[in-house]
């Protein structure tokens, strides 16, 4: 019983540092220039 509960620590813990690092990540809005352009004349090849 006492190996469960440390097991569900460990992962609780490892789940909340992986929330914690994935929100920290991320950009705080979506870049509005670049992507994709569409190609034209010799650049269709």
């Amino acid at each position: 019983m006492k190996n469960l509960r440390r097991g569900l620590l460990v992962a609780g813990m490892a789940l909340l540092a992986g929330v914690v690092v994935r929100a920290k990540g991320r950009p705080a809005s979506v870049p509005a220039s670049g992507g994709w352009r569409p190609l034209e004349g010799p650049d269709l090849r």
